[in-house]
């Protein structure tokens, strides 16, 4: 048995692994599930996400859309201890996500083109709507499960990555 009485529980409530429910998910090209992989080994990577009612981790999420409009987390233990079931709805970020698309695909186009300063221009309004989708992710979540904002961005570009079509 091992002793972790030295260990802190705020340590412990990261997510240890991510799994997404793909039948929820729009078919997609090789490049889009490359980059939904990317998103979820960034996010694995450093993350801070606890549960309000839970006092320890770390945990186990999977992620599913439903009906296309809403996020639907299942949390559970890495020991198996179930942690919820947490949905929100994506309605209200239709709008961010539907810019920071037009933004992203204005940046690589501009990559191209443009000059240096446009493309920082560009790259800040990018930025801009990442944050602006990450603090809305954060109040969305707000009730049911604490994340820091660096936590936020890399949830919110996975969500934009799950939504990104062919």
């Amino acid at each position: 048995m091992v002793d972790d009485s030295h260990i802190d529980p705020a340590e412990e409530h990261y997510i240890s692994e991510l799994h997404i429910d793909d039948e929820s998910l729009p078919v997609s090209s090789v490049e889009m599930q490359h980059e939904r992989r990317v998103a979820i080994f960034d996010l694995l990577e450093d993350n801070l996400f606890r549960p309000l009612e839970s006092s320890r981790g770390p945990y186990m999420v999977k992620l599913s859309l439903m009906d296309g409009n809403r996020l639907h987390l299942d949390v559970t233990r890495t020991n198996g201890g179930e942690r919820g079931s947490f949905k929100i709805s994506l309605v209200p970020f239709r709008r961010v996500i539907k810019d920071y698309f037009m933004i992203c695909e204005s940046y690589h186009n501009a990559i191209r083109t443009a000059t240096s300063a446009q493309i920082e221009a560009i790259d800040m309004g990018r930025r801009g709507l990442h944050n602006e989708g990450s603090r809305m992710l954060t109040d969305s979540l707000r009730n049911m499960i604490e994340i820091d904002f660096n936590t936020s961005r890399r949830l919110f570009t996975l969500i934009c990555a799950l939504h990104r079509r062919n």
